[in-house]
């Protein structure tokens, strides 16, 4: 699939009215090239970030002129206002090989899920890789149906990679396993925990409120001896 952007130019700076016209101020930036400030539709790009990621190459143009490949590199988002505040698009040479992160996409059922009542522990959700871009892709399965017990596990060694790129992080790193559910005896210690945990939380608070009063007993003696 190929994903596509139109992006305007812009003037550096005034990102407020910008956005106040319902664009999304950007950069565009890369080696050997000069930044170019750019603004881009915010809804259109809500969409392309949906669908394409930081990991899909993205054919990007600037003001009509022949389109480069280019990736989302970082974006800035306000929870509160619920909108992106800026984007960063990386221009990226065909010919140099690459470093970034690609998606993992958790697939199938775990027979320790389902069968045994266990529950699925993803200790990661991206891998960083190295290829050439026309290798990249925008994520790798991971299949969880091998996890049919409680001692099996995946790592990055198990992850079954395409052709052309290369996982640069440590092979023996856990990608995801399957917790055993609590034994009776464990749930009524974490509830005892707990328990304890409230009334000593509770007993500290008795016990501040009796100095607290002693302190005010103490100052309004002294203040009756003055008088």
């Amino acid at each position: 699939m190929t994903f596509e952007i139109l992006v305007q130019k812009r003037d550096a700076g005034h990102a407020d009215i910008v956005r106040e016209e319902g664009s999304l101020p950007g950069i565009v930036y890369g080696a050997g090239m000069t930044p170019i400030p750019v603004r881009v539709d915010a809804h259109t790009f809500d969409k392309l970030y949906a669908d394409a990621g930081e990991s899909s190459l993205i054919d990007l143009t600037v003001d009509g002129n022949a389109p480069t490949k280019v990736l989302i590199q970082d974006v800035q988002y306000d929870s509160i206002k619920d909108r992106f505040m800026h984007v960063d698009f990386r221009q990226i040479n065909m010919n140099i090989e690459m470093h970034t992160t690609i998606e993992l996409i958790f697939i199938g059922e775990s027979t320790a899920v389902k069968a045994l009542g266990g529950t699925l522990l993803e200790q990661r959700d991206t891998v960083e890789v190295k290829c050439l871009p026309k290798d990249l892709v925008s994520h790798i399965d991971v299949d969880v149906s091998t996890l049919v017990t409680f001692d099996d596990a995946i790592h990055i060694k198990d992850l079954v990679v395409p052709p052309g790129i290369t996982i640069v992080e440590d092979a023996d790193d856990l990608v995801a396993k399957v917790s055993a559910p609590l034994s009776e005896d464990q749930l009524k210690a974490m509830e005892e925990s707990q328990v304890g945990d409230v009334a000593a939380v509770a007993a500290v608070d008795e016990k501040k409120k009796e100095e607290d009063a002693a302190t005010a007993a103490a100052a309004e003696k002294t203040t009756e001896k003055k008088a």
